[in-house]
């Protein structure tokens, strides 16, 4: 197993492509912490990492907030003795018109998806270096980085901002040992987009614009997050590894 007897915190964890990296690594033999706001939800992601064998443990946060962030790594030193991965992956995405967006949208949406990897990772990095270096640490991005999103100018600016902290990140960590990636899921079904793209239309338009003719899974993304969080990838770092299904290849 790939990742045994690591512990790992995936943020956004209680469901979609955070509940997927979380069992993904459950199963690769990593003891994971579901951190989510949705604390229910989190708590069954985490009974799920438990009944494959690991320590699962569920935290309710919410990552905009160093206080909340620091205490839910200072609670997995505590219970799990140290930390080795932190995926950053909460996100949040409110399509919006851009001549009508408010204010409010545009901070919560940076706040939660900029913000918060900021923060997470920091955290992480330094409970890292107290253990005496080296870890990983996984920020999902998106394919939107490279293509744009009319009605998502918010979140597309949020997730450019996230892989080029990724990159300034992997060479501030790079001394300490401490590898830093991101994953770049193409159109991913989750729950952040199920309504919309229950739309026949708008489903269409997306699954054409996919070189492999169909909408990305969760667990299409499970084997980018494992293998950017293990020794595998032990010279890997400030890259973005886009899970697209080819469309940035078009």
């Amino acid at each position: 197993m790939r990742l045994a007897d690591r512990v790992a915190i995936v943020t956004g964890g209680a469901r979609g492509i955070g509940r997927a990296i979380a069992l993904g690594y459950a199963r690769e033999g990593a003891h994971v912490v579901v951190a989510d706001q949705d604390g229910a939800t989190a708590e069954r992601t985490a009974a799920e990492v438990r009944a494959l064998g690991r320590r699962g443990l569920a935290v309710a946060v919410d990552v905009a907030q160093r206080a909340q962030v620091e205490t839910l790594v200072e609670r997995v030193v505590q219970e799990l003795g140290r930390l080795d991965v932190m995926v950053s992956n909460a996100g949040i995405s409110l399509p919006h018109d851009f001549l009508d967006t408010p204010e409010e949208l545009w901070d919560r949406t940076i706040g939660v998806n900029l913000k918060g990897v900021f923060l997470c990772g920091q955290a992480a990095a330094r409970q890292m270096v107290r253990q005496g270096g080296g870890g990983a640490i996984v920020n999902t991005a998106s394919q939107r980085v490279e293509s744009g999103d009319p009605r998502g100018v918010p979140y597309v600016a949020s997730k450019g901002g996230v892989r080029s902290l990724t990159k300034a990140m992997a060479l501030a960590l790079a001394p300490y040992g401490i590898r830093v990636n991101a994953i770049g899921p193409g159109p991913t079904l989750t729950d952040l987009n199920r309504e919309r793209m229950a739309d026949p239309a708008t489903r269409a338009r997306f699954v054409d614009r996919v070189p492999l003719g169909r909408l990305g899974d969760p667990e299409d993304m499970v084997g980018a997050a494992v293998f950017l969080a293990s020794d595998e990838a032990r010279f890997v770092t400030g890259h973005t590894l886009y899970v697209d299904g080819g469309w940035l290849a078009g």
